[in-house]
């Protein structure tokens, strides 16, 4: 009975309209659009990129070897198994323009195909031809494809001629795209495209160089996948070879789709939480209007069970319609801007309405409402009936019952497990809550230090009534600092974590880059050819280091016998294979923390050094044994001692160093890192190639701009998302200063009774959000920079300095919102009549 009562007052409360509930609505509206809209954005490309597994993988299935192609037992396994076969290698290499002039070099991704490539998709060329055409070559040269940002780099035209290796081609068309690019990951050079049996002279796969080969699939109609991969596993259990199939077929994307989506969600989530105290401040600006409503609903007999179910129903009636905005918006924006959000994205995207981050946006919409108005619609509690004045509810701060406080605690823990379940980073999700939770804590303080300070500040105002006013006006018992600092504070301290974040990303790299790093990485240098590399160098006076090393790369398979991702997880070092070296004495940089290294002449059992920080990771100790799987053989080694590698050095690290009996007579190369000035570096590297055709080059300059390019696009993002959160938080601000306007329009009428001018008043209203803004935008600043040093610490381990224009771009940001704002408000107070207003307080 009493539901059904309540129920019926909170329709006929409805039937006032929207008055007082818009910024309420577009709170919840904003916030939850963003979440659907980044977790449809999300959920399009994972289906593309499901719908499209098999065109990205190349084939049904994948099989993939390190340094070496298939043996013919292996081969036959897979030919048996499938409809069609295509063998592809991949590396990188040098292109050279010119060998017999001038030449010019640059780094490019090399593919090797077989006339059987592509199985699925097409490859598309400009001038239009069919692939085979192009790879045929003219006058006895073999023909390639090149992308178009390296053609244009070296100046090559379709006719033109290029080295790779030792070996002649000729560019016969540009690559605008290959269907298998998605499924290529990072790489540090634009592509080119060949023919394997082209490269048999050219001396780039030479035993032991660095490249892959790939066999991709095409399997008969619904295939058993998982048997074909166990089969595989069990026929050649110590091969190294590692299966993917179009299930997955582009998982580097996948994985970095999806990790981006859930941080940002997690900051879609943040800026729901500033619309929360948007949310929070609307119904308590609503409820304090309807205290003699509920004062003579309570006269008449109306219980507290009742007045509370009212009001409840009527805020979860438009909680529903906010969150059903806003999920309209989140479904439809996406399809809407699909063909650009699609003609930017290096993978396919189907874009339609996915109901499953719809589901998560509504019920992380519901949850907040629910735990951002619970506390206010408690209150209504404390009306009595003989409560029958204006401003009953207004600015109390008296905690509700315990029960509701107890509610409220068990909702915002649902919400943070429904994140932390969603996001599959928990310990993401819970750093994100606690920054919130612990940011909302700061600024509650500082607005109470903020009056506090109005308060005690009258007395160094006398003689200047404007700033009177306005640190009266902060310091009164209407408690004007909350709103403001709650709402644009939190909102400020969003994006001041994400721009100190995301300019220590951009910068990271530059400085903690040591002084002197290396010009170049050269790899795939053999054996044989070191000597004459070393003399090169070593006689050039513009060389000022080189540091050389033996170098393959194999898998690390097995910890003490068990298989390694079932003791180490998805840790990155058992992810793939992983650069080996071996060495008979430690280096002169290198650091010994635990056990001892192995004599020089070791010739028993094979031991292995271990990188300290990588092993607690893991959780290794002295003693474990390893097996790693080099060109299909087992090496199962003893860890004997514990290194510290420093990765940021740019120089050569190894975390697996093997004795020289275990590795050295597996085919291998060289690799080295030569220190040069600038000015010297593109000789250095002309001598070297002309000397060393097989020989690829890295600059470390090129690639550290590739890493910022990629770090620039995701700072991007994130940007996007931390402007969504400020316009909530603006939004709840332009709340905070309309619910203000009658308090405004009293004390400008009052003021102006006492013969104040307009233009004082004016000022006082705009010195007063001026002081507000201020205050929120510095104390946002220092709960951003405490977050983003933590996570920039902590998470990203990694160096933390304050990037100062962003810093001062807040504080500055927070006083702008709050004059336009506040000053957006003022004109009406300015303008009305004093004594109507007075006469209507009567």
């Amino acid at each position: 009975m009493a539901l059904a009562t309540a129920a019926r007052f909170a329709r006929r409360e409805l039937r006032g309209g929207l008055k007082g509930f818009r910024i309420f609505l577009a709170c919840l509206a904003l916030g939850v659009a963003a979440i659907a809209g980044v977790g449809s954005v999300r959920s399009a490309i994972q289906a593309g990129l499901a719908d499209q597994g098999a065109v990205l993988l190349g084939g049904d299935a994948s099989v993939e070897f390190t340094y070496r192609f298939a043996n013919p037992e292996e081969r036959a396994w897979l030919e048996n198994i499938s409809t069609n076969i295509s063998e592809i290698t991949d590396f990188r290499s040098m292109v050279i323009k010119d060998p017999d002039g001038l030449s010019e070099r640059a780094l490019t991704q090399v593919k090797s195909v077989d006339a059987a490539y592509p199985l699925t998709g097409d490859v598309v060329l400009e001038p239009a031809m069919p692939l085979a055409d192009a790879l045929a070559g003219t006058g006895g040269q073999p023909g390639a494809v090149m992308a178009p940002l390296l053609a244009d780099r070296l100046g090559l035209s379709p006719g033109d001629s290029f080295r790779l290796g030792t070996s002649d081609f000729t560019l016969s068309a540009i690559l605008v795209s290959e269907p298998d690019s998605g499924a290529a990951g990072f790489s540090l050079g634009p592509r080119t495209i060949v023919t394997t049996d082209a490269l048999r002279d050219a001396g780039l796969l030479q035993p032991g160089t660095l490249y892959e080969t790939e066999y991709r699939l095409l399997l008969p109609l619904n295939p058993d996948l998982d048997a074909l991969e166990t089969s595989l596993e069990a026929q050649f259990p110590d091969s190294g070879l590692r299966w993917r199939d179009a299930r997955n077929g582009a998982p580097g994307v996948a994985q970095f789709v999806e990790r981006l989506g859930a941080f940002l969600i997690l900051v879609g989530l943040s800026g729901l939480a500033v619309g929360g105290i948007g949310v929070s401040a609307a119904v308590r600006a609503y409820l304090a209007s309807k205290t003699s409503v509920i004062a003579t609903l309570r006269t008449l007999g109306a219980t507290r069970a009742t007045i509370f179910q009212t009001y409840f129903l009527q805020i979860g009636v438009l909680s529903v319609l906010g969150v059903s905005i806003g999920l309209v918006l989140g479904a439809l924006v996406p399809i809407l801007f699909g063909p650009l959000i699609g003609a930017s994205l290096p993978v396919p995207a189907i874009f339609t309405i996915h109901p499953a981050p719809l589901f998560e946006a509504a019920l992380y919409g519901l949850l907040t409402a629910l735990v951002f108005t619970l506390w206010p619609l408690a209150r209504t509690e404390d009306v009595r009936p003989a409560m029958l004045f204006r401003d009953a509810l207004d600015g109390t701060s008296a905690l509700p019952a315990w029960r509701y406080v107890f509610a409220t605690l068990v909702l915002l823990a649902l919400l943070v497990g429904v994140a932390s379940l969603f996001s599959g980073s928990p310990f993401l999700t819970l750093w994100t809550a606690g920054g919130l939770i612990g940011a909302l804590f700061v600024l509650v303080l500082a607005s109470i230090a903020i009056r506090w300070l109005a308060k005690r500040s009258g007395k160094l105002t006398r003689g200047h009534p404007v700033w009177r006013w306005a640190l009266a006006s902060i310091g009164g018992p209407r408690d004007a600092a909350a709103p403001v600092v709650l709402s644009l504070g939190l909102g400020l301290s969003v994006l001041a974590a994400v721009g100190q974040i995301d300019g220590n990303l951009r910068t990271a790299i530059d400085r903690d880059l040591p002084e002197v790093a290396p010009a170049y990485f050269f790899v795939d240098i053999q054996p044989d050819q070191m000597p004459q590399f070393r003399e090169i160098l070593e006689n050039d006076p513009a060389v000022a280091r080189i540091d050389t090393a033996p170098m393959m790369r194999g898998v690390l398979s097995r910890i003490n016998g068990v298989p390694a991702r079932e003791v180490a997880g998805d840790h990155w070092v058992v992810t793939g294979d992983r650069g080996l070296t071996y060495a008979s004495e430690p280096g002169t940089n290198t650091q010994i923390v635990a056990g001892e290294w192995w004599a020089p002449d070791h010739d028993g059992p094979p031991e292995i050094s271990f990188a300290i920080e990588e092993a607690e990771e893991i959780g290794l100790n002295l003693g474990d044994e390893l097996t790693v799987n080099v060109l299909g053989r087992d090496i199962t080694a003893t860890i004997t001692n514990f290194r510290d590698v420093d990765f940021s050095t740019a120089g050569m690290g190894f975390v697996m160093t093997l004795t020289p009996n275990a590795l050295q007579g597996a085919p291998h190369t060289f690799i080295s890192t030569v220190y040069a000035a600038p000015e010297d570096e593109a000789r250095i590297l002309r001598e070297l190639a002309s000397a060393f055709p097989n020989i690829t080059a890295i600059s470390v300059r090129d690639a550290i701009d590739r890493v910022s390019l990629l770090l620039e696009g995701i700072g991007a993002a994130v940007r996007w998302g931390a402007a969504a959160t400020l316009l909530t938080g603006f939004l709840v601000l332009i709340g905070a200063a309309a619910a203000g306007e009658g308090a405004r329009t009293y004390e400008a009428a009052v003021l102006k009774t006492l013969g104040a001018s307009r233009a004082r008043i004016l000022q006082s209203f705009a010195l007063r959000s001026g002081l507000l803004g201020a205050g929120a935008g510095i104390v946002a600043l220092g709960a951003g920079i405490m977050g983003s040093w933590a996570v920039m610490t902590f998470i990203m381990d990694t160096s933390f300095a304050v990037v100062w224009p962003s810093a001062l771009g807040i504080v500055v940001g927070g006083v702008l919102a709050t004059l336009i704002a506040g000053l957006v408000f003022a004109w009406r107070p300015l303008a009305a009549r004093p004594a109507q207003v007075l006469r209507a307080r009567e």
